[in-house]
């Protein structure tokens, strides 16, 4: 929802709100920018992430072919197919399957540039690893990973060289886009971090992305050791190729190692989506050495599992949304629409906003976004004053909810004069009966309102309970939004 509302406003809107407010994924803004403006809405942004995921097949086919073999590339794009994490980011709308099509492109054409040479083909490599570090701010390890591989086989070193330093002058605006997010989350080097940084902890990740690649944490010990034997064929038979593979996963461990990364950056297994074509390479590898029957089985059992823990993982994939909530939500979005005004506050990128944005244009565009105290409380003290009423929207149904239902019991915060409520279903609107006024008084309304969400058991009331926690300690600290804040209209506004 965030990249579709951005995508709403003008592109100088969109270039501000990328540069200096949230960084990361530019390209991505600028498609769902171009797909919304084309009247694509949200469906039109869901179709280019199923494009990009059914161009990254071949794309991984071919990776595969270099780094094992012909048979390998049709057991890895099978596997890809019933991937969870294909399956579900082709739907997903947002960056993720056009990193995996960017990042398997550049690697492509690095083991053709590294083979080959010549300047036309370590062209064709830069502008490709231009468009990864484009996508995403993790392009930085892909990037390392390919620096690591020319450095180590010792070939077309120079070459390579004058490649990298080409990439690192023109991604620039990448660069001091991806600092502005690295900046908003906390990430730095060293330790420290609150999610990773100690070796149990990422090992535990590594495994959790292991298991949404390919068929699950059941499977996982089997699919593993699969991996092990096709490293060491992959090894054995073409080992130059099989050292891309093995970087490619190296770079982002030792990084993780390395790295402090705070709370509200944890990585989850998409950030690694770009490993994917050379994990299942490696798993196909260990499946075709076995004999034809028993490969095929392995293959079946591997495809059936991954569809399975996709069903698993993300039933409303394969089942659908449930009407009543699909009923609910316009429901609400008629009631906002009807009751609300241009200046109420909205925490969130909620669905029901959007629909109400879809119904009224002239509805509300000032959000607060939530696991980001920092920009939290920038785009509020940016706001024009007074502050409106505070709205925040609850849904009882989804993976974030500790019981999923179609319908809520609820109460209202304390105290219970300063707001009003309407249920639709399993969603619970909660707005404030007056303006908030100022930041500090939208805050407290806004933590009252997150422990109704947590006595719900609905996930993102903690996390967005903790950012509010944080936007007041750093509004308590004198924080002052940057004065690099353009006069410009913003998407808040």
């Amino acid at each position: 929802m965030l990249v579709l509302t951005v995508g709403r406003g003008s592109f100088g809107d969109l270039v501000d709100t990328v540069v200096h407010r949230r960084g990361g994924a530019p390209l991505h803004f600028v498609l769902a920018w171009v797909v919304e403006h084309a009247g694509g809405g949200l469906v039109g942004i869901r179709l280019l992430s199923a494009i990009f995921a059914v161009a990254s097949l071949p794309l991984i086919a071919a990776l595969a072919r270099r780094i094992v073999d012909e048979r390998a590339a049709v057991v890895a794009t099978v596997l890809a197919v019933s991937s969870w994490v294909l399956i579900y980011h082709a739907i997903y709308a947002r960056m993720y399957s056009l990193f995996l099509f960017t990042s398997g492109l550049s690697y492509l054409a690095l083991l053709h540039a590294h083979r080959d040479g010549g300047l036309r083909r370590w062209s064709l490599w830069v502008l490709a690893t231009l468009l990864v570090v484009a996508t995403h701010p993790y392009g930085a390890l892909v990037l390392g990973s390919q620096l690591l591989y020319v450095l180590l086989t010792r070939r077309r070193v120079r070459e390579g060289l004058v490649a990298f330093a080409a990439v690192i002058v023109l991604g620039l605006p990448f660069w001091i886009i991806d600092r502005v997010l690295a900046g908003r989350f906390d990430v730095g080097v060293g330790g420290g971090g609150t999610q990773l940084g100690r070796p149990d902890r990422v090992l535990g990740y590594l495994a959790e992305t292991a298991g949404d690649f390919s068929a699950g944490e059941v499977v996982l010990p089997a699919v593993v050791f699969l991996a092990a034997v096709g490293v060491l064929a992959a090894w054995r038979e073409r080992r130059s190729e099989a050292l891309l593979a093995l970087t490619a996963v190296a770079t982002p461990t030792a990084a993780f190692l390395l790295t402090r990364v705070g709370g509200s950056a944890a990585p989850e297994t998409r950030h690694l989506i770009f490993v994917l074509p050379f994990f299942l390479a490696l798993v196909a590898s260990g499946i075709v050495r076995r004999r034809a029957m028993i490969a095929v089985a392995l293959t079946a059992v591997l495809a059936v599992g991954g569809i399975a823990w996709a069903w698993d993982k993300t039933p409303s994939l394969f089942r659908g949304e449930p009407q009543e909530r699909v009923a609910a939500r316009e429901s609400a979005a008629e009631w906002l629409t009807s009751t609300g005004r241009p200046d109420d506050v909205l925490l969130g990128y909620e669905p029901i906003f959007v629909a109400s944005q879809n119904l009224d244009p002239a509805f509300s565009r000032l959000i607060v976004p939530r696991a980001d105290p920092r920009l939290a409380l920038r785009e509020l003290q940016e706001a024009r004053r007074p502050l409106g009423r505070g709205v925040w929207v609850f849904s009882a149904w989804g993976p974030t909810s500790s019981d999923p239902r179609l319908s809520v019991a609820w109460r209202l915060p304390r105290p219970e004069q300063a707001f009003e409520a309407r249920i639709f279903g399993p969603y619970l609107v909660l707005r404030s009966r007056e303006r908030a006024l100022t930041p500090q008084r939208y805050l407290r309304l806004a933590a009252a309102a997150m422990i109704v969400g947590k006595t719900l058991g609905i996930a993102d009331a903690d996390v967005n309970f903790t950012t509010i926690v944080r936007a007041t300690t750093l509004l308590r600290r004198g924080y002052e939004a940057s004065s690099s804040a353009r006069s410009a209209s913003t998407i808040s506004r």
